[in-house]
């Protein structure tokens, strides 16, 4: 593979990983995988999270790419795009860290944005926790987000339909 092909895959697997931590997040952690997830969204003093579990199959991902893309470890049976695969998945896993745990819930650093993109990341990720239970709620994405006033619209529609229960002073329209 030559260095373009390379940095190609390593930020389309970037990109496409946002899908993927979508969907977990929707179906996964808001879903059969709540048992781990709850208590990222209620009120704690722990340092970890039962949650933070979850970054173990991130990186299992990441490392299990590596090794099938190793020719140290595979050989002549290695796949070099897999290698390039797991940066990616570990890109996005820094990313994720750094923006989810970090930026929006504070985790490593005390940083409030005033506006722009990270506000926007702040504000959508404030309303995912507006709602309450694993039932409803919006914005499952991570890094890309969607206008808050939108979403804001979105959640309290739930809420007057009866499929979620919202935070009073975090969810009113």
């Amino acid at each position: 593979m030559d260095a373009f092909a390379k940095f190609a895959v390593v930020l389309g697997t970037i990109a496409a990983m946002e899908g993927v931590a979508w969907a977990s997040h929707k179906y996964i952690m808001h879903g059969f995988g709540w048992g781990w997830h709850r208590d990222h969204h209620e009120p704690h003093d722990n340092t970890l999270e039962k949650n933070d579990l979850f970054g173990l199959f991130g990186a299992a991902s990441s490392i299990a790419l590596f090794v099938f893309g190793s020719p140290w470890l595979r050989g002549p049976a290695a796949w070099e795009p897999a290698t390039w695969l797991g940066l990616g998945v570990l890109g996005y896993g820094i990313i994720y860290t750094l923006v989810h745990d970090g930026l929006v819930h504070q985790r490593y650093f005390r940083w409030v944005p005033r506006s722009g993109y990270a506000k926007r990341l702040v504000q959508a990720h404030k309303l995912h926790h507006a709602a309450i239970g694993k039932e409803g709620g919006v914005s499952f994405g991570f890094v890309f987000a969607r206008d808050p006033a939108v979403l804001k619209r979105e959640l309290a529609a739930q809420a007057r339909a009866g499929a979620t229960v919202v935070r009073p002073a975090e969810g009113a329209a």
